[in-house]
């Protein structure tokens, strides 16, 4: 061709346009904060047009580079978790590339694998290992060390390369795979290995990663153990300590072939301890998905007591949703009204009323009640003619309860049949 051909050059990738609108819509309904070039979901969406068009030009020529990682503290229990935050032109472009790669991959993954994926959930993963922990009798509770800092970027690639044949889906992934992250600090640094969490592309290749380095693994080594998986939280059925034993060493080996490595002090060998199994064993619990596993006293359809394996909201989870509570500092909200405690407080509360509340909801419910205790000290700072009185603040909260029962969430799960 020319020089002076006025005929538009050929790109060299074919992506659609529709699909990076697509992945525009996605990212926009996900919201999400701005990344290092402080541009907002608002921001972007002012120049619509002209920024997917620009996005989609540079991407179907190979010339789109990301920017790097903004790294943001999330705090974690006594520690922190980082996660890391692309820009929105990174996260539509990543959205691109997942609408692309996610119904393939969707097709090989195990039904065992419940972390990150269309019609699944950590719901569905709990109810699982619960019926599994009632036919096996002890578990593996497995604590991959820093998994997503770990992902070796090779391997991952191999994994990808498997599956993608489109040469911009594996240029793309790679790049996003090695961008620099930006510290809180302004420092840059560059990564050899690992994805960071918070990217839109980081869950499904990390799926992808341990479908290959466990799932798959496990199907073909021991086809007879159980297992769920919620992206790197896994849980393994065994029928005996000795099976269990065996599987943790041949586990740290095939992890260790794949750099990843388990937590010793988090990886252990659980013995489901209830009123048929009777050994001791030292440790008889576990955590997963912020459930705790151990033995709770239950009761059968004739109305008979026994001690069953079961899930319920452990205490790391319960400790969280006592600081979230703390934090709206209720009882020094004096200028609110009932109603806009309410507001406040009943988004968190349907939350965790919808998830741990379908396993084993009593001590749920223990917690819930705790908030009614926030709501008098509340009404005993409002109320001149209730201070110093505990009996006739809980008084006029309960006669507040009767009145208005659906105006607390947990007011309606707690009392709506007539608990109260």
């Amino acid at each position: 061709m020319k020089q002076d051909d006025p005929r538009p050059q050929a790109k060299p990738f074919e992506i659609p346009k529709r699909l990076i609108w697509n992945a525009w819509k996605d990212v926009a309904a996900n919201k999400g904060a701005p990344g290092v070039d402080n541009e907002s979901i608002q921001a972007y969406q002012e120049n619509l047009g002209g920024n997917l068009y620009k996005l989609w030009n540079r991407m179907s020529s190979g010339s789109y580079h990301p920017a790097p990682v903004k790294q943001v503290l999330i705090p974690k229990g006594d520690d922190f978790r980082a996660l890391g935050i692309p820009t929105v032109a990174d996260r539509v472009a990543q959205a691109a590339v997942k609408m692309a790669l996610e119904p393939r991959l969707e097709k090989i993954f195990y039904p065992e694998s419940y972390g990150y994926r269309p019609g699944k959930g950590a719901k569905d993963a709990v109810a699982q290992v619960r019926r599994s922990c009632w036919k096996y009798d002890w578990v593996l509770d497995m604590d991959i060390k820093a998994f997503f800092d770990s992902i070796d970027h090779d391997l991952m690639m191999r994994a990808v390369e498997k599956h993608a044949p489109e040469k911009w889906i594996r240029l793309y992934i790679r790049r996003w795979l090695e961008c620099p992250i930006q510290l809180e600090n302004g420092e840059m640094v560059s990564r050899s290995c690992g994805t960071p969490q918070g990217g839109v592309i980081s869950p499904l290749i990390a799926n992808l990663y341990l479908h290959y380095a466990f799932d798959r693994w496990m199907k073909v080594n021991y086809p007879g153990i159980l297992f769920a998986r919620y992206a790197d939280d896994v849980i393994c059925h065994c029928r005996t300590r000795n099976e269990g034993e065996a599987l943790l060493e041949s586990l740290r080996d095939r992890l260790a072939n794949c750099k990843l490595e388990l937590h010793p002090a988090k990886t252990r060998l659980v013995y489901c301890k209830d009123n048929r199994r009777k050994g001791a064993y030292p440790f008889t619990r576990f955590d997963f998905l912020g459930f705790s596993f151990h033995g709770r006293t239950v009761q059968d359809r004739k109305g008979n007591l026994f001690t069953g394996f079961n899930p319920a909201v452990s205490r790391k989870s319960l400790k969280r949703m006592n600081e979230d509570i703390r934090n709206l500092n209720i009882n020094r909200s004096t200028q609110a009204t009932l109603p806009e405690l309410a507001e406040r407080i009943n988004p968190m509360v349907r939350g965790w009323i919808a998830y741990y509340g379908a396993f084993y909801p009593e001590p749920l419910k223990r917690f819930l009640i705790q908030i009614d205790l926030r709501l008098g000290r509340w009404a005993r700072n409002k109320y001149k003619r209730l201070r110093g009185h505990k009996r006739r603040s809980w008084k006029w909260l309960k006669r507040c309860r009767n009145s208005f029962s659906k105006m607390f969430v947990h007011w309606d799960y707690l009392f709506a049949k007539g608990h109260g």
